[in-house]
């Protein structure tokens, strides 16, 4: 390699990173997460599909791919036209259904000591009222927020489309043998950045679909045998799924959300409640520390730092995001001999 060459290479390498710390910053401000992440979700889904179906079919290696992007361009539209008419209202008014969830929620804070067992409530201190308040005062404030939120809902569900689409659409690409020294850094950006998020994204999705799962069996089988039903159940089974996607943090919010809700019917089934989810997150934990932490060479104090400035930052996606990006950024320093 002539040095001439190899200067080229140099810029091509810091010009990629830039190009890369510029596009996921953008992502973040302009609320393009949920594109991303079903543009990488589309395009390992076509990538899974392109050799099965291809064999499966007995079709050319060159139209496998294509067909694999067909398919995972049309299992949303089927998916939606086939739930649409039954799950309408959970899907476009999910807005509204939280933001009542959370109003429910201020009001069983605010009656916590009369839910409570007499010789139970007469324990609490006196300044626990002043506390219940502020708590109310706060989900109140969060369901107010949640009621000028539909449009941006359904706005980041077409991002989310959008995104399966180009995912789809780039693995069906035709593999460019010969790239340039931009193009072939940005490719190793890229590439990496996926890797990424087959690692710790698609562990993450499983483990919230094994929490959502475990949820809905808690909450539409096992109350109902005792007599017991929980407001809003679909609305938590959703949510469970969702907060599940949130290493750590999300296991507190469900535990959270689920106990209050459960404490607006009984003590014990708050208590139920809470026992449930222990048990079941017990798993997930040991999940997170085997599976993605191993993978990704995070400990669970880097985690919760990075997580905590993304929120502070970029507010509830930077949560979603934090895992992703951390690990990435991560990986690339070890690859450059950084860290």
């Amino acid at each position: 390699m002539t040095p001439d060459s190899e200067r080229r290479e140099q810029i091509a390498i810091v010009a990629s990173h830039l190009a890369m710390v510029g596009a996921l910053l953008l992502i973040m401000w302009q609320g393009l997460l949920p594109g991303l992440l079903c543009a990488c979700l589309g395009f390992l889904a076509a990538r899974w599909f392109s050799p099965r179906l291809g064999a499966l079919l007995r079709t050319p290696d060159h139209h496998a791919p294509k067909l694999a992007a067909a398919v995972v361009a049309l299992i949303p539209i089927i998916v939606i036209a086939l739930l649409l008419p039954r799950a309408r209202g959970v899907i476009l008014d999910a807005p509204t259904t939280y933001r009542d969830l959370l109003a429910f929620m201020a009001r069983t804070v605010l009656d916590f000591r009369d839910r409570l067992p007499v010789d139970i409530a007469n324990q609490l201190p006196t300044g626990a009222s002043d506390v219940q308040r502020a708590i109310a005062t706060y989900l109140a404030s969060k369901a107010g927020t949640l009621a000028t939120t539909g449009r941006t809902w359904l706005t980041g569900l077409l991002f989310a489309f959008v995104g399966l689409l180009i995912g789809a659409l780039a693995a069906a690409r035709p593999t460019v043998i010969v790239l340039r020294p931009l193009s072939a850094q940005l490719h190793a950006r890229l590439t990496r950045f996926g890797e990424t998020f087959r690692q710790i994204v698609v562990a993450q999705f499983w483990i919230a679909l094994f929490n959502a799962t475990l949820t809905a069996i808690f909450l539409l089988v096992i109350l109902p045998l005792w007599d017991s039903r929980l407001p809003y159940s679909m609305a938590l089974i959703l949510l469970t799924f969702a907060a599940g996607l949130i290493p750590i943090v999300g296991n507190l919010i469900c535990n959270a959300v689920l106990t209050l809700v459960g404490l607006s019917v009984s003590p014990w089934v708050a208590l139920a409640c809470l026992v449930f989810l222990v048990l079941i997150h017990k798993a997930e934990y040991f999940i997170n520390a085997k599976v993605i932490g191993h993978r990704t060479h995070m400990g669970v104090w880097e985690l919760l730092a990075v997580m905590f400035v993304m929120e502070a930052v970029f507010g509830p996606t930077g949560l979603v995001a934090a895992p992703l990006f951390y690990a990435y950024f991560k990986r690339e320093l070890e690859a450059s001999g950084w860290v």
